[in-house]
């Protein structure tokens, strides 16, 4: 459902809650090219404004066949906003995926946590 005229980049993600509810988003891209928003961002924000704060895991997927591509800097940030131990599943058009963790993806991360006075 991505809607990507100008990248012809379809990305889609689907977030797991701790509750077992998935869901999904898309990439939706703008001719005001810093105003497109990544499927990963799209479905944390649908989460969020369906009432869900805790979250296991995402999966993304994108239509290049021979790597696995991970999410964009930017939404590695807003992911460990609710959290640091997800699981990720980077996946292809072939059904193949490789799972790892936003710790590994985003190291050392700024987090909510580091909003807090000692």
């Amino acid at each position: 459902m991505a809607y990507c005229p100008y990248s012809k980049f379809p990305v889609g993600a689907a977030i797991l809650t701790s509750g077992g509810a998935i869901i999904t988003g898309c990439n939706v891209e703008n001719a005001s090219y810093g105003l497109t928003v990544c499927a990963e961002r799209t479905a944390i924000q649908r989460a969020i404004a369906e009432g869900h704060r805790s979250f296991t895991a995402i999966a993304v997927t994108c239509d290049i066949k021979d790597r696995f591509v991970g999410p964009c800097g930017a939404c590695r940030q807003v992911l460990v906003e609710f959290g640091a131990d997800w699981d990720i599943y980077l996946t292809k058009p072939d059904g193949s995926y490789k799972k790892t963790s936003l710790k590994e993806l985003l190291p050392l991360a700024f987090s909510p946590a580091d909003l807090t006075k000692n």
